[in-house]
């Protein structure tokens, strides 16, 4: 299917994430440390990086961790203001609080937190925001040398509501945004081919000239034989119409390895079916897909694969705000799978995988914000140890 691009200008998203939860794992491979060199012309109190042109390259040090479990995250990354009070409008809200979010960039923090290796490939603005992004990966050993800072356009920016059982209203500045404007030029595809697992979402397919650079990076993955895991993340009124959104989503579904999807997504592509329906799902389901996975919110995930499914149940949790669970999750099922690719054919492994993705999920909806909500991995294992006692 062709992909339908537009500019965006800004506006509110109604849209709804649920928490998810539960058991144990373990491989996780020592932190890395990245570094941001300096250079001219960038606000003192933020990394700065050299001015050349219209895209600069953000320059971290040696990896000192083993890349062979690396997890590579395609997309954007932006600044969320969240109500420091729940339950009421942007307009009534007293006061915000920043919070670093954008679902790829939250799944690259996640792994990291979680103990993984993880990068992050995208733009945001040569501007304060932007560097303090770019500080905020390097403070949590992400990977950023495919980090990219735009000197014509502003790091994007989403205002959140929170209503008062957790759940969000977005209101997204973007006209255009950075992230919308990384090009295919700009990739860094040595950082790709060498990913375990390359994780993207579908926002990116939005717009030109970030639709090229997605497909030609989602290409590079694919040929050097890297796992491609979808998050679609469907946040409808930053496509021009509902179609648009539901054929540019659908476009690359057969590419992808690893699915994950909201019941709320399931509902939106197949035009109102239901959710709950194991036939419904399976109609999602293309033939050279590995893993189809479904979250439930506090009542856990369902999972898809050629050969077995079922349900794993959740933890529950208080929700403050469930910004940043889903992708929670996904950092907690794609770190153990980076480092074990044989859950995908051991259902044992893969219902024990979901358990500490679900955990992951749970605990994140507890804290305001997306990034300084996810759990690292001893907070997860406690969580988990305290589920089963």
């Amino acid at each position: 299917m062709a992909l339908h691009a537009t500019a965006f200008s800004f506006t509110g998203v109604s849209t709804s994430s649920k928490a998810s939860s539960s058991s144990l794992l373990s491989v996780f491979p020592a932190p890395r440390r990245c570094t941001v060199k300096a250079a001219s012309q960038c606000p003192p109190s933020f990394p700065r990086c050299k001015i050349q042109g219209r895209a600069l390259p953000s320059d971290n040090g040696p990896l000192e961790k083993d890349e062979s479990s690396l997890v590579v995250c395609f997309g954007e990354m932006l600044i969320d203001f969240v109500p420091t009070i729940s339950g009421l409008s942007l307009a009534e809200a007293p006061a915000f609080k920043k919070a670093p979010g954008g679902a790829p960039a939250n799944v690259a923090v996640g792994i990291s937190r979680l103990g993984g290796s993880s990068a992050f490939i995208g733009k945001v603005g040569e501007d304060e925001f932007g560097y303090m992004l770019a500080e905020i990966l390097k403070e949590n050993n992400v990977n950023s040398d495919g980090m990219r800072f735009d000197p014509g356009a502003r790091t994007a920016l989403a205002f959140v509501t929170l209503r008062k059982d957790g759940e969000r209203e977005f209101m997204f500045y973007r006209n255009p945004s950075a992230d919308m404007l990384l090009q295919e030029d700009e990739l860094d595809l040595e950082l790709i081919r060498k990913a375990k697992v390359f994780h993207y979402g579908s926002i990116s397919l939005i717009t030109e000239p970030c639709k090229s650079a997605h497909i030609a990076a989602a290409k590079a993955a694919k040929d050097a034989g890297v796992i491609l895991s979808y998050d679609p993340n469907l946040r409808l009124p930053l496509w021009p119409s509902a179609e648009s959104a539901r054929e540019g989503i659908l476009s690359i579904w057969d590419t992808a390895d690893i699915i994950k999807i909201s019941e709320e997504e399931i509902s939106f592509l197949t035009q109102g079916e239901d959710p709950y329906d194991d036939n419904v799902v399976r109609k999602l389901y293309h033939p050279n897909l590995k893993l189809l996975l479904v979250t439930e919110g506090p009542e856990g995930c369902r999972y898809y694969t050629k050969d077995f499914s079922g349900r794993v149940k959740g933890i529950k949790a208080d929700a403050v705000d469930t910004t940043g669970a889903g992708d929670a999750f996904v950092a907690g099922i794609l770190s153990q799978l980076a480092s074990d690719v044989s859950l995908l054919q051991d259902e044992g492994k893969l219902r024990d995988a979901l358990s500490f993705a679900n955990a992951c999920g749970a605990l994140t909806v507890m804290e305001r914000g997306a990034i300084p909500a996810l759990p690292t991995k001893e907070v997860v294992l406690n969580a988990l140890l305290k589920s089963v006692a």
